[in-house]
């Protein structure tokens, strides 16, 4: 995979209070590129953070319905992975605590 494409694949980190509960097993959450792939997800995790993942599940968020000075709209559709590192794996993404 090309480098300029892994920076495209993953988005943000998504920094929570339910993700903070998965890092403690090991699982850390990104918002990804709708197009990615588990197979394109995994290899840029790997290749940015240079750590052993272990599995990739995604997840497809539905964007929600909003009215703005009472006009209807709609957020835009997105994805987000949950990627599982191997034992004794860590990301750090700056976080406290």
């Amino acid at each position: 995979m090309m480098q300029e494409k892994l920076f495209d694949v993953l988005r943000a980190p998504l920094v929570t209070e339910k993700t903070a509960r998965a890092n403690e097993v090991n699982q850390y959450v990104f918002r990804v590129a709708t197009t990615a792939d588990k197979a394109e997800i995994k290899a840029a995790v790997e290749k940015l953070f240079g750590v052993s993942v272990k599995a990739v599940q995604v997840a497809n968020v539905a964007g929600k319905t909003r009215r703005f000075r009472g006009v209807p709209g709609r957020r835009a559709d997105w994805k987000k992975a949950y990627v599982t590192l191997a034992e004794g794996q860590v990301i750090d993404l700056g976080q406290a605590g």
